[in-house]
């Protein structure tokens, strides 16, 4: 017996019946050829019409059968889906969209909307509406099914950034309540533990080492809160950059002699490869150092042995600067990649979850953006790209003109 899976399909067993078709037909024996003629035409023009609107819309139509065989789609579903229409039309819809099994889909009088996600010809959220299309009065079986499919791409990505900035805006409320509620006794504590150690000083040392021990622990807590605090802040506060012309490659090189001790302890080593010519960028080279800083350091602290490389890499071309910071570590794995620029989500028993954040902070403020590729076991790649000048209007050339349709 032959199944969806491997019988060849069948022509499509649509049929449509209107109510000018069937009295045509009861008329045609007393039609002249002529009328024959004008009515045969009119209706070529009818469905050529349809097909050009069809073709028009921005959603896709795909037209089925009962066995869910293709009878036709139009333009946008070719391009979601990524078919071309001549090969598609007249085969199942299982075998030309991977994953969408018409077997759990295709029921009699079953309207379904349902959401999906493609990654091929390009990576696209959309949604379908699938219905049937009725046959006459007493019949239960559909004459087949027609699907609606919506692009939510752009859609999700904006619910996405309106997320993200409620959850921006909550932060740096509770920035401002964290700086006074905790700022403050931090700073109170600070100058009576200086006290303590002055007056520590006035003991024999027999009774003043193991007090200055615990003093000293005391003191270190103190300054772990103090910069952690301070990292929050830096986070989610809003700063403007203060720009100026400054040589990219001489921060990169000032980040690395201040990183040097800890790259020799863990016999990490860099290797640059940075283009000739850089020109000066206009950035805050302060916060730019910062995130030098934060992703080398985040870069080397991934490598677990005494093997490890990060390489450095720049580039420039006519509107932007181009740097990677690609290392040979442990990589990220699937399920943290989607939340690694949430605060406090580490991977890293003493991080504090919000070094990316900070950087990408700064970055977007200078008009760029971060891209990050990983593998687990097969290391990390962080790409920044942010503008080199501002990019001048550009002329496109004129687009063809649309096609007339005429409305018959």
């Amino acid at each position: 017996m032959a199944t969806p899976g491997n019988r060849k399909p069948k022509p499509s067993k649509i049929k449509v019946k209107s109510g000018f078709l069937e009295k045509l037909v009861a008329r045609l024996d007393r039609v002249v050829p002529g009328d024959v003629q004008q009515i045969v035409t009119r209706l070529i023009r009818e469905k050529g019409f349809l097909e050009k609107v069809f073709e028009a819309l921005h959603e896709g139509v795909i037209i089925l059968d009962p066995q869910g065989v293709i009878g036709f789609l139009n333009h946008a579903a070719c391009q979601f889906f990524g078919l071309d229409p001549e090969r598609a039309t007249g085969e199942f819809i299982s075998s030309q969209i991977r994953g969408l099994d018409w077997m759990h889909l295709g029921k009699p009088g079953r309207t379904i909307s349902r959401d999906l996600e493609v990654f091929y010809p390009e990576n696209r959220y959309l949604n379908f509406y699938l219905a049937p299309i009725d046959g006459t009065e007493g019949d239960h079986e559909p004459l087949g099914y027609v699907m609606l499919v919506r692009d939510l791409t752009s859609t999700r990505a904006e619910a996405e950034e309106t997320l993200e900035s409620e959850r921006l805006n909550s932060l740096t409320l509770l920035a401002a309540g964290v700086a006074h509620e905790i700022g403050n006794p931090l700073n109170s504590l600070d100058i009576h533990l200086q006290l303590l150690g002055r007056k520590l000083r006035k003991l024999s040392p027999t009774e003043r080492e193991p007090l200055e021990e615990n003093l000293a622990t005391a003191r270190e807590e103190i300054q772990r809160l103090d910069l952690i605090l301070k990292q929050f802040l830096n986070a989610v506060r809003p700063t403007a950059p203060h720009r100026e012309r400054k040589d990219i490659h001489a921060i990169l090189h000032e980040t690395l002699r201040l990183l040097e001790p800890e790259l020799e302890a863990r016999k990490v080593a860099i290797e640059l490869d940075l283009a000739s010519s850089l020109p000066p960028a206009f950035i805050d080279p302060l916060q730019f150092q910062q995130v030098f800083y934060n992703l080398i350091r985040n870069a080397f602290q991934a490598i677990p042995s005494d093997q490890g490389l990060v390489t450095i890499r720049t580039r420039v071309n006519d509107f932007e600067y181009i740097i990677s910071i690609e290392d040979n570590g442990t990589g990220i794995s699937p399920e943290h990649m989607g939340a690694l620029f949430e605060p406090y989500r580490t991977t890293k028993p003493s991080g504090s979850g919000l070094g990316l954040l900070i950087v990408r902070r700064i970055i977007r403020e200078h008009g760029g953006a971060i891209a990050i590729e990983s593998e687990a076991n097969q290391g990390t790649r962080v790409v920044i790209h942010f503008p080199h000048t501002e990019r001048p209007v550009r002329l496109l050339s004129a687009p063809e003109p649309a096609p007339v349709i005429d409305v018959i």
